[in-house]
Formats: C-alpha cells, structure tokens, sequence
C-alpha cells in the first residue's frame, strides 16, 4: 500500500483502486516515511473509510487536535456499540464522538462538569444505548485512568442514536420529549408508576418511539383496522379514555391528529402495561 498523504507521524493517507481516499493510524506509521513510499499493512492499528469529502476534511482537522490514542479509543466504542445493537452507524460518528471524548476529558481535567437534562429519559427510553454509554465510561478510564461522570454516559448515547438511524439529534431530542409527555399522562391518569424493567413497559416505549417518529416527520400511520376500534372502546373502556386524552394533548400541543388505527394500537399498549403489570 503506498503513502498518498502524510498527516503526521501516527497518521497516513491511501488511495484505493477507485480513488477512494482511506486514512490509516498506527504508532509511528509515518515515521522516516515519504509520500508514495510502501507501507506494511501490518503497521497499521485503524482505518477509516469516511463516505464524503467534508467527513474526510472534517477529520482531517481534529487529526491535529486530538491525541492518536482518543480516535482509536472512540473507533473501539463505535465497534462496540455497532455489535451490540446490531447496526452499521454512519461515517460521521466517527467525527463527533471522537471530538466530544477528546473535549470531555478535556472539561473534566479543567473541573467542568455538563449537565445532561435529559439524562433520566435516556435512561428510561433508550435503555441499549444508555449502556453503551456506560460502558463507553469504563473503556475511557480504562485508558485515560479518570471516570468521567455519568452525564457523559447520557450524552455519548445521543450521538450513538443521532448516528445509528436517519434521525438528527433535534429530531431525537424531540421523540424523546415526546415519549415522556405521554408515559407521564398514562402514569398520572393511573396514578401508577411503571416497572421499566418489565417487558409490558419496554413494548410500550417502543411503540411509543415510532409514534413519536411519526410526528416529529408529520407522517400518518392509516391502515385498515375493520371495525377494531370500536370493539376495543368497549374491551378496554379505561384505556380507551386515556388513549383520547393522549389524543387531545397531542392535538393541542402538536397540531398533529392522532389516527384511529395510531388511537387503537396506543389503547392496546396501554391496556398491557397497566393492567398486565398488574
């Protein structure tokens, strides 16, 4: 593989067949090393494949920034985390959880500490990639030998959300505000309060979590639900009426107006975690 570009000592450029340009890390990659001469493959640690120029620039500007050791700390949490949720994540996580890592430790070695206002939720609905996020904390003290607080855990699942689907971090932020406004409503009407360790639960934020993607991108969910509505008003007449506060709130707030079939499937979710939890 020849040398296309040399950023610095730990960090080269290749071009593929295609011209595709590819940016390899090792230790010392580059050291003694010049432009279009040969390196051993062995040598090299990461390799990054960014899918755009302005990934490609935008990575090559933190290069300079932010220690080796952070890009192949951030490159061993996003492999993590694509096999635990089973998922590719898009080129640009590489970019932004390498850069807030680098700019976490930098504020906790500063005694700067962030608030995550929306740490509770994250916890609650987004349960998989808060525990990424945890375990993103013990790899970087496992490395950087500090603990960073759990707000970190919080923010890191946010980036792993914002790069795992099509979503943008507004768009996250704003299902998950969502999700809570209606778990509160079904919780008070109740006067309940859930196990969100129970399965019932866990179904009905995801639920939940479709139907707020569905409004935050003003799409409706129609399909033919022959008559079912109206058995479940009478199946599940509590339920039902919740589903219909659910309905004007989302209305009111919103202007957004909840479908029948969207209205019988949340009566049926809220049906189970009530009553089956019970």
């Amino acid at each position: 593989m020849l040398i296309h570009k040399i950023l610095n000592n730990n960090v080269i450029v290749v071009l593929e067949k295609n011209d595709e340009e590819k940016i390899m890390m090792g230790r010392g990659l580059a050291y003694k090393k010049k432009v279009g001469d040969t390196i051993d493959l062995a040598d090299v640690d990461k390799t990054f494949s960014l899918s755009s120029h302005e990934l490609s620039d935008n990575f090559i500007q933190l290069i300079n920034d932010i220690p080796f050791e952070v890009f192949s700390l951030s490159d061993d949490i996003i492999a993590f985390a694509q096999a635990a949720l089973k998922k590719k994540m898009h080129a640009n996580l590489t970019v932004s959880l390498t850069d807030h890592i680098h700019t976490a430790i930098e504020r906790f070695k500063e005694g700067i500490v962030i608030k995550d206002v929306l740490l509770w939720d994250i916890q609650r609905f987004y349960k998989d990639e808060y525990q990424i996020g945890l375990k993103a904390l013990d790899m970087i003290e496992e490395h950087f030998n500090l603990r960073l607080p759990e707000d970190e855990a919080g923010f890191i699942a946010f980036h792993i959300l914002n790069a795992s689907g099509e979503d943008s971090l507004d768009d996250i932020v704003e299902i998950t505000k969502v999700i809570n406004e209606i778990t509160n409503i079904v919780k008070y009407r109740f006067k309940v309060e859930f196990d969100e360790d129970d399965v019932y639960f866990y179904r009905f934020v995801t639920h939940l979590k479709f139907f707020a993607y569905r409004l935050v991108n003003k799409s409706v969910y129609n399909s033919n639900e022959d008559g079912l509505l109206e058995l479940i008003k009478i199946k599940y007449p509590s339920s039902y009426s919740v589903s219909l506060n659910v309905k004007d709130f989302i209305s009111d707030h919103y202007n957004y107006v909840i479908s029948d079939e969207e209205l019988l499937y949340l009566t049926i979710h809220i049906e189970r975690v009530i009553f089956k939890t019970k």
